[in-house]
């Protein structure tokens, strides 16, 4: 039933075309996994691990609207940004243990898999700025929406 859910998540991901097999490669998760828990999690099928993988992709993009993330998950090799990358090998890794954790300690997963969240949430709120190019109107200027939020504190009453 998993597999047949995650085989749907993977062929769907391909219609859709997300571009996110350019941004990280199966064997790239070797710095994260070693590869014999990534075969023993998931024998011959290896559309698990695009899953996991795509799906970390999409989650991040989720977070990083106010960038052009199609340049930023379109860069390949040295062009990727390291800590990006590093976050969603972290959250690939945590999406593809939960079919089976062999091998690996879930809570050091789940830890990593949370640090990498709570940078994104912070990138998101813009107390993390990344070296990541803003995301543009037709005329090529920035997004007035990228570029800051506005806010106030929570009303106050007065009691006399």
């Amino acid at each position: 039933m998993i597999r047949s859910v995650i085989q749907t998540c993977t062929q769907l991901s391909q219609i859709v075309n997300y571009n996110t097999m350019a941004f990280i490669s199966s064997d790239e998760l070797k710095t994260h996994l070693y590869s014999e828990n990534i075969a023993a999690i998931q024998g011959d099928d290896e559309t698990i691990l695009t899953a996991a993988i795509d799906g970390a992709c999409q989650q991040a993009k989720s977070y990083l609207q106010a960038f052009d993330t199609d340049a930023v998950f379109g860069a390949v090799g040295p062009k990727r940004n390291a800590l990006l990358l590093i976050f969603i090998k972290d959250m690939a890794v945590w999406h593809f243990i939960k079919l089976c954790n062999a091998g690996t300690s879930v809570s050091f997963r789940r830890d990593n898999y949370t640090d990498a969240i709570d940078w994104l949430k912070n990138v998101q709120k813009g107390n993390t700025i990344p070296d990541f190019p803003l995301r543009m109107d037709a005329s090529g200027i920035p997004e007035a929406n990228t570029l800051f939020k506005i806010g106030s504190n929570p009303k106050r009453g007065q009691h006399i």
